[in-house]
C-alpha cells in the first residue's frame, strides 16, 4: 500500500499517471481494433492481402515518422502543448479512419494516425519522466506500459461486440473517444521544469517543482536539471560509433529490431487472421481469444516487474526469449499436422499465448529498461531514438509481409520466426549487460572496459549518482 499512500499524497502525479495511462491505452486500442475492423473492412472494400498488410503497415510507417520529428516538437513546443496536439490529431483522425470512402483515403488516414503515435511514444514517456513525483515516477512509467495491453485488450472486446453487425468503421472511429477524455486530462497538467530550464526560463520551472514535489529542495533540484541539460547537449551520434561507445550502440540497435523482428506485432495485429488459419472459427474464436490471450499475458508483465531487481535483466530477458523461441516450434508443428488431417487448435491458441507471455516477460518488460540503463545521460536520448527507429522499421517489414508469408509459407513463417529468435537469444546472451543494482553512470564502464558479456560493470572509485 506504500506506492497507493504516496500516489493519494500527490495529486499532480495522480493526474499524470491516469494521462499515461489514457494515452497508453489509445494506442493499444489501435493496434487491436484496426486487426478486428480488418477481418470486415477487407470485404467493403474488396482488399487483397497486400492492401490487408498496407493498412497495418502504413500505421508504423506514420509511426517512424512521428518518432523522429517526436524530440524535436516536444523540444519547441513543449511536452504538454505536443500531447494536446498529438491526442487531438488522433482524435480527428480515428473519425476520418471511421468515414473513409476509398482505400486511398484510409490508406492516407491511417498513416496520419501512426504519426500521432509515433510522436506519443517520444513524448509521453518524456513528460512522465520529467513530471512524476520521484516516489511514484517507475509506478507511472508501468502503468503507461500495462495500459497499452489493457487497450489491446479493450480493442478486441469493442470488435467483437461489434462483430455482428460487421461495424469496422465504429470499431475504428470509437478510438475518438478515450482520447476527449484524455484531453480533459490534459487540461490539468502543466508544463515540465525540464523544458522550461532548456528555454531559460527559471521562474516557471520553480513554479512547476513545487506544484508536483512542495517537499523537494527547489533550488538543488534546479541545479542537478540545468547540468543535465547541459550535459545531454555534449552528446553526439558519432561519439556513439566510435569505441568505447559502437558496441553499445550495436546492442541498443540489435535489441530494438529484434524486439519487433521476432514477430510480436504480426501476433497482435494479424491474430483473428492467424486463428483463422489454424481453423478457428466465429467471432468469439476469433476475437475474444486474443483478448484472453492478452490478459494472461499481462501477468508476465507484472511477474517481470517483481523478478527483474531480484534475479537480474539478463535471466528474465533470456528466458522470455526462450518461452517465443519454443512458442514458435509449437506453431511450426501446428501448421504441418493438418496435411495428416488433424488441426489441433488447441495447441495452436497454446503456441499464440506462450509467445505472446514470453514477449511480455522479456522484451515487452525490458527494452524500455535497458533503453533507459544501457547508455551515460550524454547519449541517453540518442540511444533512446535510435533504438525506437530500428524497433518501428522491424514493426514495418513485418507488418508489411506477415499475411503474405503466412499464405505462402505457413510452418515456414514461424521458422523464420524461430530462427530470429534463436538468433535473439545469442545476441543479448553475448551482449547484453547486468544492470541490476548499478548507478545508472557505473554502467558506461561495462562498455569503457570491454563490454565483456555477463561482467559486472566496474563501478568508479569515485561514484556516481542515478
Amino acid at each position: 500500500m506504500g506506492r497507493i499512500d504516496e500516489l493519494r499524497r500527490s495529486r499532480q502525479g495522480f493526474v499524470v499517471g491516469l494521462t499515461a495511462a489514457s494515452v497508453g491505452i489509445i494506442s493499444g486500442y489501435d493496434l487491436s481494433s484496426t486487426a478486428g475492423a480488418l477481418l470486415y473492412l477487407t470485404d467493403g472494400f474488396r482488399l487483397t492481402t497486400h492492401q490487408q498488410e498496407l493498412v497495418i503497415t502504413v500505421v508504423v510507417i506514420g509511426e517512424i515518422a512521428g518518432a523522429l520529428g517526436g524530440a524535436v516538437l516536444a523540444n519547441a513546443i513543449g511536452r504538454k502543448t505536443s500531447m494536446v496536439l498529438v491526442v487531438t490529431a488522433y482524435a480527428v483522425f480515428a473519425v476520418l479512419s471511421a468515414i473513409s470512402t476509398s482505400v486511398t483515403m484510409l490508406l492516407v488516414v491511417r498513416l496520419l494516425v501512426g504519426v500521432a503515435i509515433g510522436v506519443s511514444l517520444v513524448v509521453v514517456p518524456v513528460y512522465i519522466a520529467e513530471s512524476a513525483p520521484a516516489a511514484i515516477r517507475g509506478s507511472v512509467l508501468v502503468a503507461y506500459q500495462v495500459a497499452t495491453v489493457l487497450g489491446i485488450i479493450a480493442g478486441y472486446l469493442v470488435a467483437y461486440l461489434l462483430a455482428s453487425w460487421q461495424n469496422w468503421r465504429a470499431m475504428l472511429g470509437l478510438a475518438a473517444v478515450p482520447a476527449v477524455l484524455v484531453l480533459l486530462l490534459l487540461r490539468r497538467l502543466s508544463g515540465t521544469a525540464r523544458w522550461y530550464m532548456l528555454k531559460g526560463r527559471v521562474r516557471e520551472a520553480r513554479h512547476a517543482l513545487q506544484r508536483i514535489e512542495p517537499d523537494t529542495d527547489v533550488e538543488n533540484e534546479l541545479a542537478e536539471i540545468s547540468r543535465a541539460v547541459e550535459e545531454e547537449r555534449g552528446g553526439a551520434l558519432t561519439e556513439m560509433l566510435r569505441s568505447p561507445y559502437r558496441r553499445a550502440m550495436i546492442f541498443v540497435l540489435g535489441l530494438g529490431f529484434l524486439s519487433q523482428a521476432t514477430g510480436i506485432n504480426a501476433i497482435v495485429c494479424y491474430s483473428p487472421r492467424l486463428f483463422e488459419a489454424m481453423h478457428f472459427t466465429g467471432n468469439f474464436a476469433l476475437l475474444v481469444l486474443p483478448a484472453l490471450v492478452q490478459v494472461i499475458a499481462l501477468a508476465a508483465v507484472f511477474v517481470a516487474m517483481d523478478l527483474v531487481d531480484r534475479l537480474g535483466r539478463r535471466p528474465i530477458l533470456l528466458s522470455g526469449i526462450a518461452m517465443m523461441l519454443a512458442a514458435n516450434l509449437l506453431l511450426i508443428w501446428v501448421f504441418v499436422v493438418p496435411s495428416a488431417g488433424a488441426v489441433p487448435t488447441t495447441f495452436g491458441f497454446l503456441a499464440v499465448l506462450v509467445f505472446t507471455i514470453g514477449y511480455n516477460l522479456g522484451f515487452g518488460a525490458l527494452i524500455c529498461v535497458y533503453a533507459g540503463e544501457s547508455l551515460p545521460s550524454r547519449l541517453r536520448s540518442i540511444g533512446s531514438g535510435a533504438m525506437l527507429a530500428a524497433d518501428r522499421v522491424a514493426n514495418a517489414l513485418v507488418a508489411a509481409v506477415f499475411l503474405t508469408m503466412l499464405h505462402a509459407l505457413g510452418a515456414g513463417t514461424f521458422a523464420l520466426f524461430g530462427l530470429l529468435a534463436a538468433g535473439s537469444f545469442a545476441f543479448v546472451y553475448r551482449l547484453a549487460p547486468e544492470t541490476k543494482g548499478r548507478q545508472l553512470e557505473d554502467i558506461r564502464h561495462f562498455w569503457e572496459n570491454g563490454g565483456k558479456p555477463g561482467a559486472e560493470p566496474v563501478i568508479a572509485l569515485s561514484g556516481s549518482r542515478q
